[in-house]
């Protein structure tokens, strides 16, 4: 499977930090949704490659069995991956390459056998057998928020590691380990998972009802058909789920809830409704899958941990008195897509939650700030309803990396950085001028000499010693993989392909017609890994050289009308103290406390308000079919879309416009995205072929005023380019 952006930073990071004898303890947060596994496996695939006497033991806490979980993802994932779990373990022990995944509270609780004498060699006894044998144990713990104590530690003790990877959604940081943080909206802003929690949608100020439980179900169950008749709609098999979450010692309460579904024709003999509670456990076989037949389930804390339920869209909670981890644990459930991708459709791509506990929804917001939100369905003002404009969208999609792109850009910086030319020996000569060796040995430094103190050691006054290890490419072989992964991470290239890349520019063993050196394999061997550094720091320069704007073909682009959406998903803070309705937006009930937006949109949007000139203003989505979109192409030559902020109508004049990141008061950039000049170059082209007007508009801290660009484009806020948006938006007619 192709590995995502955040995942490959997040392994190489981890990569790095396993290589920092600094560093013990590595904390990985990493939201609900967001692949953990998926990291994690190919994480211990590339280290044990590169690594020799590795053991990694994987630690889980007891509810869900989770390690057979993770085990059977590693499975999945990596090919002839050598994976066992504790039974294993108490059979033939330790042994190089081993992931092995144990529940740490099945060696932790009383009455447990694995750490007892018996027939067969004891755990401890096949840990100090391992240590003997040379090799080296690196621990991962698994949802480390969970259950870990005192005992727990012991276990892990017993290894004698000198590497620790603690891993949650909400973990325990503590301030001497290194923490890798996935950004929740990089998860996002790859389609895994949902864009906004919406909290009580279309909830009246004054709810008046004779069963408050009865009352939220039936909003869940709206929700869940008008959510399965879009899926229906648009062809695919997914029948979302709600979650219904009881609090403890509710007897009472779940025969309520199942008594509402009744009335539904939603029921255990159907197979409808699925319980999943201490003792019962019914309809739970299959309700993973994305088309399975349950429309329900009923659950108390197995919600929380080691349940994964892609197609979980809806939470009526019911509970009372959780602390702030749970909660966050509990909302990962409904967080997830069911195909791994957003479908463009803000009914699919947010989640749901539905419940009168204060205290919980409180919770939810504050951890999820601007992702949980209070929501609505505005609609469409009548006089808009027959705008118009023309959308491009994509006609194929070519979403993944261009390793002969990557040659290509790799291969043209070479070039015209160091020189090069046809002539591999004169290219070497040009490359050893640049700093790079050239050797059929491996060289390492140290140093000697005497020193009587501290102070004569920092002068630097000690020999520099060279040694030389001549090459043997089976014993280098990992060597030589670690360097290809420490490149090809640089730049977010799988092993194999950035293996070939540098075996096309540099080795004589791969056909490649714009070869730049030659090497047979010994010299490749030496080259690679006694120029890493350089290697990773060149390709790294190399895929950030702006290149030339790619063509776009007519037959890559379909042309189709655009109209503004009859209804929007509009979502807001409910908690703001000003709930001020725009008179100006098109659609009706919109607020000027929406969210979320960025500070330049939120001041634009106020800005328009107040603006005689404006007359209307409506705020396009960042994503899917019913928005507008502008088709280009990124330096991969992959056609991406790029969805203008806002449609303006300024004295009966149509602008778009695109808002983006300020300057600050010194002038300096505070923008971003490095395609905005790509981005304005597409809205300038598209604004001339339809005749309308538009720009960029940005903030400048300076004046205290926003500014327009609507020419060329400029980083400088002093330049020409750069108008008050006041002195354009008044401009006489």
């Amino acid at each position: 499977m192709n590995l995502i952006n955040f995942q490959l930073k997040a392994i190489k990071e981890l990569l790095e930090c396993m290589e920092d004898d600094s560093v013990r303890e590595i904390v990985l947060k990493s939201p609900t949704g967001s692949g953990k596994t998926i990291m994690l496996t190919h994480f211990m695939d590339e280290y044990t490659k590169e690594h020799a006497k590795t053991v990694f033991v994987w630690l889980t806490p007891g509810k869900g069995d989770l390690e057979t979980q993770s085990k059977d993802k590693m499975d999945k994932y990596i090919h002839n991956a050598q994976t066992k779990l504790l039974s294993d373990v108490m059979t033939c022990g330790f042994e190089e390459n081993d992931a092995c995944f144990i529940n740490w509270e099945k060696l932790t609780k009383k009455g447990n056998n694995a750490l007892k004498d018996s027939e067969r060699t004891n755990f401890l006894e096949w840990i100090e057998k391992a240590l003997n044998a040379g090799l080296s144990f690196k621990i991962i713990i698994d949802e480390s928020h969970q259950n870990f104590t005192d005992k727990a530690d012991a276990i892990v003790q017993l290894f004698k590691t000198d590497k620790i990877i603690r891993c949650s959604a909400t973990p325990i940081v503590d301030k001497k380990a290194k923490l890798i943080e996935i950004a929740e909206e990089d998860v996002i802003a790859e389609g895994l998972i949902k864009k906004l929690l919406v909290i009580n949608e279309n909830f009246p100020q004054t709810i008046e009802t004779d069963n408050q439980t009865w009352y939220l179900l039936e909003h869940a169950l709206k929700k869940q058909r008008e959510i399965k008749s879009v899926f229906i709609n648009k062809g695919i098999e997914v029948n979302p789920l709600i979650i219904v979450q009881l609090p403890n010692n509710s007897d009472a309460l779940c025969d309520s809830v199942e008594e509402y579904f009744a009335t539904q024709g939603i029921n255990i003999e159907n197979e409808t409704l699925a319980i999943w509670l201490s003792g019962r456990h019914e309809n739970i076989g299959n309700i993973s899958a994305n088309d399975g037949k349950q429309i329900a389930v009923v659950m108390k804390q197995a919600v929380a941990t080691g349940w994964d339920c892609p197609r979980a869209q809806i939470l009526v909670k019911l509970r009372e008195n959780m602390d702030e981890t749970f909660e966050i644990q509990t909302i990962g459930r409904i967080r997830r897509m069911p195909e791994a991708k957003h479908y463009g459709n803000d009914t699919l791509d947010c989640c749901y939650l539905y419940t009168f506990d204060q205290k919980f929804t409180a919770g939810v917001k504050a951890v999820l700030n601007k992702g949980a939100l209070d929501g609505k369905d505005v609609f469409l003002k009548n006089e808009y309803k027959s705008f118009t404009l023309t959308k491009e969208q994509r006609t194929t999609v070519t979403d993944l990396r261009d390793p002969r792109k990557a040659l290509l850009s790799i291969a043209s910086y070479f070039k015209s950085t160091f020189g090069l030319t046809g002539n591999k020996r004169e290219n070497q000569t040009r490359l050893e001028t640049a700093g790079f060796v050239f050797s059929d040995s491996i060289n390492t430094y140290t140093q000697s000499g005497n020193v009587a103190t501290l102070a004569d050691l920092k002068k630097g006054e000690l020999n520099t010693v060279t040694v030389k290890e001549t090459v043997n490419t089976h014993k280098l072989g990992r060597d030589r993989h670690h360097s290809i992964g420490v490149i090809g991470r640089e730049i977010g290239m799988e092993y194999k392909y950035m293996q070939t890349i540098i075996g096309k520019l540099f080795g004589e063993k791969f056909d490649y017609s714009a070869k730049l050196l030659s090497l047979p394999t010994r010299e490749l061997y030496a080259f690679i890994i006694n120029n890493v550094d350089l290697l990773r720091r060149n390709c790294r320069e190399a895929m950030a050289v702006q290149l030339l704007q790619g063509v776009i073909s007519p037959d890559m682009v379909s042309m189709k009308e655009f109209t503004l959406p009859r209804v929007c998903k509009f979502t807001y803070d409910g908690a703001g103290k000003i709930q001020t309705e725009s008179v100006k937006n098109v659609y009706q009930g919109y607020l000027l406390s929406a969210e979320p937006r960025s500070t330049a949109e939120k001041k634009f949007e106020k800005y328009c308000e107040k603006c005689v000139s404006v007359d209307w203003i409506y705020k396009n989505g960042d994503k899917g079919d019913e928005y507008l979109s502008i088709v280009y192409l990124d330096n991969g030559n992959r056609q991406k879309l790029f969805y203008p902020d806002y449609i303006v109508s300024v004295k009966g004049e149509t602008w778009i416009i695109e808002t983006k990141g300020g300057f600050d008061k010194a002038g300096n950039s505070e923008d971003i995205d490095i395609f905005s000049p790509k981005k304005f170059e597409v809205l300038k082209a598209y604004l001339e072929k339809y005749g309308l007007k538009g720009g960029f508009v940005r903030f400048d801290k300076n004046s205290d005023e926003l500014c327009i660009c609507t020419g060329n484009y400029s980083d400088d806020i002093t330049s020409e380019s750069w108008k008050l948006l006041d002195e354009v938006f008044h401009y006489d007619i």
